[in-house]
Parts: C-alpha cells; structure tokens; sequence
C-alpha cells in the first residue's frame, strides 16, 4: 500500500489545501492519503479549538472522496496534547499501517524551512519527500541547498503555484470579508454557522 501524509494546522483548510489532495491522489497513485491535523511548533497558534480544526479537515476529506474514496483524518497529533513533530506521526504511521512506503507531502513554505525540523535527516531516510511548490528564484530556499542534490531519489517537486494561505484568509475573515471563493462550500458554511474567526 503506498500511504501518503498531508500534514496541517488546517485553520482553516482552503481550496490550495483540497487541489494539493487531489494532485497527490491522481499524480503519485495513492491508495491512502492521512490528512493529520497538528500543533505544530514551527507555525503560529492557530486560535481555535482543536475540534473545529479536526471538523475542517474531515469536510476537507470528505471533497476528495467524493471523487473517489482515498482519504481520512488522523488527529493522534491532536491527541497528544502537546506540539508535534513529524517524525513521531511517520513513526506512528508505519507501526499502524505496517507500510514501508510512506510519501510526506510538503508545501514550498515547509520545504524552506526543512532543516529546522526535528530528525530532518531521518525523515529523509523514511520517507519520499514530495514538494508541491513553485520554481524558486534566484537566491530563495538557500537553507535548503542541496537538499534535493544530496537526496535526489528522495525528493520529489511538483509545480503547484496556487497562492492562498490560511493566515490571509484568517485575517479576511475578521475584517468580515466573505471567502467563499477560497475554500469549499462545506468549510465555509461550517465557518459561518460556527461564528469562527469572529471574536477576534
């Protein structure tokens, strides 16, 4: 079974989130993508309840299925209670799916920042790495230089230029912008009927 990981805080998830899903099932052939929902130590707090954020990215999931069922939400990062780091998700991963084929899917703001991950190197040995992101210019992602060259069967980059971000939206929202166009229709009705984003 080829097993893929999409990591996210998922506050909330967007149409750049649900295109990434769908590239990955269709581009890299996998039986199951794992959209786990984390608190991750290198991204800003996402200021809202965990249940509202494992509610998101099951809508999330349930738009990829409807074009075929591939899909499901793990929130054992969630679970834990404290910030959590991807090499102990891979871990858990292969005990639970008994899988020597784990694909870890990456956006290019990640992939700048790899080397600060912790057990980056080993991530690298457990894992294909696949970069959904743009062609960097000149003299960007120089803290990832020679990555890819040192690691070459181990990365991957698809080119996925679609610029939306979670925090922009975020901030839309509590100005009273409507954004709908910018994530599905389930994700946005969930944000409205819940009031989210608004006490700010």
């Amino acid at each position: 079974m080829r097993l893929a990981v999409f990591g996210g805080t998922f506050s909330p998830p967007h149409n750049g989130h649900l295109a990434l899903c769908l590239y990955a099932r269709e581009l890299l052939h996998v039986d199951r993508l794992v959209v786990s929902v984390s608190n991750s130590p290198l991204k800003d707090a996402p200021g809202l309840s965990d249940r509202s954020r494992v509610r998101m990215a099951e809508l999330l999931a349930e738009e990829v299925n409807k074009t075929g069922v591939v899909a499901e939400v793990c929130n054992w990062e969630i679970n834990r209670g404290r910030p959590s780091y991807t090499i102990d998700l891979i871990a858990y991963l292969e005990e639970i799916y008994s899988s020597p084929d784990i694909t870890l899917l990456i956006g290019e703001d990640n992939y700048l920042n790899f080397r600060q991950w912790k057990s980056w190197e080993e991530l690298i040995r457990r894992c294909t790495i696949v970069v959904f992101g743009r062609e960097a210019n000149e003299g960007e992602g120089a803290d990832t230089a020679g990555l890819e060259s040192l690691h070459k069967k181990k990365f991957q980059r698809i080119d996925f230029n679609l610029p939306l971000s979670s925090t922009a939206i975020r901030q839309s929202i509590m100005s009273g912008e409507d954004c709908s166009r910018q994530m599905p229709s389930s994700i946005w009705q969930y944000i409205v009927e819940e009031g989210l984003y608004r006490e700010a």
